[in-house]
């Protein structure tokens, strides 16, 4: 499990350093929390309960959950982005800073407060659906509905990578390239981005317009973060609070996501009581994308229903 994790952790850093150096256009605000600057931007708008989105990495920025699909949730309802501490527009993380599991919820719990939000719709993707699953543990108060996408295992260790074992002579490329991409060789990142992104989607036809987005809004990786993150995960069960949520409850994958196994959404959803469980059948690691209607259909539907404190 830990040699697949690095596998992982190698390709993604392959998928972002080419991407890193394009930027958008600067938009958004700052606050300050708990000695970080962290970067937002609310989009959308009306009156109905906001959608906090944490994307996945650890160590990406927001960017890639710039997707229709999130647009399109934004309307009736304020949306809001945000780059996780020492990530993309946030600061960067300082010698010594801490980057662990507390501070990221300490930091989504200052970006509501700061934005004046008493309850919020939460949405994690990925390693963002574990940030949820642990901020709605510490702050239940807070939360009205939250929506699991394609998430890591509540016990770090029990993500099941589905790579190797779906495209052995993919992992076993990316394994040769590996010391060259740490080293940052420009031809071995350009050919692993291409091998790692190729194995996120269900549908190809998907890809090129979904890495062209990314790169045309400056998609950017912060291995320092996934490196601290990650290490800190090791520590940590979360199995034991996720029978204590009495919040309504989403848990989503892909069929075919070969990051992030199935199996692991399934796990989550039978510790829940009262959770709701949707498999997108013609989706990877990405249904926001690949399925964009049915992915807003479902979301919407579950947003809307009413929620008792």
């Amino acid at each position: 499990m830990r040699r697949q994790m690095i596998l992982v952790v190698l390709a993604v850093a392959a998928l972002l350093l080419p991407i890193a150096g394009a930027r958008a256009e600067e938009r958004g605000s700052t606050l300050e929390a708990n000695g970080a600057t962290i970067w937002y931007e609310v989009t959308g708008g009306g009156d109905g309960t906001p959608l906090v989105l944490a994307n996945g990495g650890p160590g990406f920025d927001h960017v890639y959950l710039h997707a229709g699909a999130f647009v399109r949730l934004g309307e009736g309802r304020p949306v809001v982005f945000y780059d996780q501490r020492g990530n993309g527009r946030s600061s960067a993380l300082a010698p010594g800073q801490p980057c662990g599991l507390a501070e990221q919820i300490a930091d989504l719990e200052a970006l509501r407060a700061h934005l004046g939000y008493e309850r919020i719709d939460l949405l994690g993707h990925s390693w963002g659906g574990y940030l949820v699953m642990a901020y709605a543990a510490r702050h239940p108060e807070r939360i009205a509905h939250l929506v699991i996408v394609d998430s890591a295992a509540p016990k770090i260790q029990d993500t099941a990578f589905l790579f190797e074992k779906i495209y052995p002579e993919v992992v076993a490329s990316e394994a040769k390239k590996a010391f060259a991409v740490e080293l940052g060789d420009p031809e071995a990142i350009a050919a692993d981005l291409d091998e790692y992104f190729s194995m996120l989607f269900y549908d190809p036809r998907h890809l090129e317009a979904f890495r062209a987005r990314a790169r045309g809004e400056g998609f950017r990786y912060t291995q320092a973060v996934n490196r601290a993150v990650w290490s800190d995960l090791q520590r940590f069960d979360l199995n034991p609070e996720l029978g204590k949520f009495r919040f309504p409850v989403l848990v989503v994958t892909g069929r075919y996501d070969f990051n992030v196994a199935p199996s692991v959404a399934w796990a989550i959803h039978r510790a829940i009581a009262g959770s709701e469980f949707a498999v997108f059948e013609r989706s990877g690691h990405l249904p926001q994308v690949e399925e964009e209607d049915a992915f807003v259909a479902r979301l919407t539907a579950f947003l809307a229903k009413p929620f008792q404190p």
